[in-house]
């Protein structure tokens, strides 16, 4: 967006924007923008909260008051901690497996063939409790064929993609989003309140889908496709993520 703001400006339309990454914004210079420091996704705060989003948004919108930039302002408040945050959330399956049973391609699609199963319920009532919407399905993929596409890139030279209109690392990466999808739907209808952030640490840190991706990333970025380089690399585990691989 802070490219397209030049653009925008040299036709004569005043631009702001909100930065959730300073460097990029930096590097970009653009006329005007505000950083928030929020998690990613979400430029405005915590969802739900319409007086905190609106004094965000204000306070982007104010920066239409300078005459010339580039202006970068810090947004001064950081997002009000969630309920869940605040009283300790944890999720209440036990879905952990002992860590020598993931110690080879078989073993790893039942224990996620295993934790799919025991989640799948859960998943369902977040599916009732929302009115059927969700944001599973991106790959076009069933949860199943998903867990044998993750398992089938531990077995060498059995990887192709299920989907014939899609290249593996494209398939990989859209079922890897429904994964978590799946997963993180299924844990927020469960009791309690959890934060987007403490359902993150619980995928990445506490359930085996997250361990396997987590390991995936390796033999991502050694395949000599450069687009499954790119997914190991950057792409299949957030950077935030990424320290409990090291």
């Amino acid at each position: 967006m802070g490219g397209l703001a030049h653009y925008i400006e040299e036709a004569g339309v005043a631009t702001t924007q909100i930065s959730l990454v300073r460097i990029h914004t930096e590097a970009m210079a653009p006329p005007r923008a505000l950083w928030v420091p929020f998690e990613l996704g979400r430029p405005f705060g915590p969802p739900g909260n319409a007086a905190f989003q609106k004094n965000v948004i204000t306070a982007a919108l104010k920066l239409l008051e300078a005459d010339s930039g580039p202006v970068i302002e810090d947004y001064p408040d950081d997002a009000p901690a969630h309920k869940g945050e605040q009283e300790g959330w944890v999720c209440p399956i036990n879905i952990s497996l002992p860590a020598e049973e993931l110690s080879g391609a078989d073993a790893i699609e039942a224990a996620l063939r295993d934790e799919v199963g025991q989640l799948a319920s859960w998943y369902d009532r977040a599916l009732a409790k929302r009115e059927g919407r969700t944001t599973f399905g991106v790959s076009g993929l069933e949860i199943d064929d998903i867990v044998k596409l993750v398992a089938d890139l531990f077995r060498e030279g059995t990887s192709t993609s299920p989907q014939s209109d899609l290249k593996l690392s494209e398939a990989l990466k859209l079922g890897a989003e429904d994964l978590k999808a799946f997963y993180t739907e299924a844990a927020s209808a469960q009791p309690g309140d959890a934060s987007s952030k403490q359902l993150n640490d619980w995928y990445w840190g506490e359930t085996k889908v997250g361990e396997t991706l987590i390991k995936l990333r390796t033999i991502c970025a050694e395949d000599e496709d450069p687009a499954m380089q790119l997914l190991g690399n950057v792409l299949l585990v957030p950077t935030n993520q990424r320290h409990r691989g090291a």
